[in-house]
């Protein structure tokens, strides 16, 4: 095993204006299971290619352990990749699938069937090494090509998109398979995915890339509740964060206020942003919805305190089982997505009032995207249910 340092390492192709991977400076520890996401187009595979040396470096050094391995020929990096597109030979057995590698090493007889064996045993396919793949299901398929990677025993794993070409369930009984086997091996891990699902389910620590840079590096739970920037906020999270521009006017504290609302700032929130000089600025107001209840207008009680009220009209609604979303218009503010109990009922075009938890705020910066403010810590109400 071995851990991973990238050095200032950029990627240009050919006469290319634009970097497609610039900047890019990151330490994988050994052991550990890192997630690069980011849409499509961002560098992540670009990244994971220069890795394997399957890229040349533009500039910059990329490491494995101690050793220096930009001019490394991939073979010799003692990794293995798993790709999208990384199939099984129809014409070979299960068996000969995963030893494939290992005859091409020239190992001796014995070691690459004992090496198969315990390999088949770990993912518990050893009952299939005579099938060919067409016999498999694609739960088996998977644990096969995870075989073949597997049974090299390298320093590093590398995966490009490995579960996008699965149905939803067997995405998730993958991922879970996957977390699994890599707490076994303890292999230092590379995945690379579009999906957020599957890097925040995942990773150890997930990188969110855009436009070829690094936006933020951090484990799971601090890139949801701590977004670097406005990019990471509306990227990660499902429904996706709310955004509501406005402006920071100072009465008694700071108040944002839209064309047709207005929202009070907690104290320390006031305190924190005034400290920064944002009192008069335009901002964007950034909401999970999960920190948003909704209720009928005529529903009464009083707002506790650190909550803010604004009223609108329920557009739709879309029940995903546990949860509905509600898509709800606060005219100036545009559509807010309230995550609701499976049992609100509502039906589409009533008025609605809403109630902010405005001590999990966030504020960005208009212009950069920049966060401007940290969210106090603890919510004002479960998030798993409205």
């Amino acid at each position: 095993m071995a851990g991973i340092l990238f050095d200032n390492v950029q990627k240009r192709y050919g006469k290319a204006k634009e970097f497609a991977v610039r900047n890019f400076n990151l330490k994988v520890e050994d052991g550990e299971f890192l997630v690069l996401v980011g849409p499509s187009g961002c560098g992540k595979s670009t990244s994971l290619r220069m890795l394997a040396g399957l890229e040349d470096v533009t500039s910059g050094d990329i490491y494995i352990g101690d050793r220096r391995v930009n001019d490394v020929p991939p073979r010799d990096r003692d990794i293995s990749m798993v790709f999208q597109n990384y199939a099984l030979y129809p014409n070979m057995t299960v068996f000969e699938n995963i030893a494939f590698g290992l005859r091409l090493r020239k190992l001796p007889k014995h070691e690459i069937e004992e090496r198969v064996k315990r390999t088949a045993r770990m993912l518990e396919i050893e009952g299939l090494l005579d099938r060919r793949p067409r016999e498999l299901s694609g739960g088996q398929r998977q644990r096969a090509v995870l075989g073949r990677a597997i049974v090299r025993t390298p320093q590093v794993f590398l995966m490009d998109e490995r579960l996008s070409n699965l149905d939803a369930k067997l995405r998730v009984q993958m991922r879970a398979e996957m977390i699994a086997l890599h707490k076994k091996l303890g292999v230092t891990t590379i995945y690379v995915t579009h999906d957020q699902v599957e890097a925040m389910t995942m990773g150890d620590r997930i990188v969110v890339m855009n436009r070829g840079e690094i936006q933020q590096a951090d484990t799971p739970e601090a890139v949801y509740s701590k977004p670097a920037n406005r990019f990471v906020a509306g990227f990660i999270g499902t429904p996706p964060m709310n955004f509501i521009e406005g402006r920071l006017g100072e009465e008694d504290g700071l108040v944002f206020h839209t064309r047709t609302f207005a929202l009070r700032l907690t104290k320390r929130q006031s305190a924190e942003l005034a400290r920064k000089g944002c009192a008069g600025r335009t901002v964007v107001l950034g909401m999970r919805p999960e920190f948003v209840r909704a209720s009928r207008r005529d529903a009464g009680g009083e707002a506790p305190d650190g909550t803010a009220e604004l009223d609108g009209t329920l557009v739709f609604s879309e029940f995903v089982g546990s949860d509905r979303y509600l898509h709800v218009d606060v005219r100036a503010g545009g559509l807010v997505t309230v995550r609701a109990g499976a049992l609100f009922r509502a039906k589409d075009g009533e008025p609605l009032r809403l109630r902010l938890d405005m001590r999990r705020a966030l504020f960005f910066d208009r212009d950069d995207g920049r966060l401007l403010n940290e969210t106090e810590e603890e919510p004002l109400w479960p998030q798993e249910s409205c």
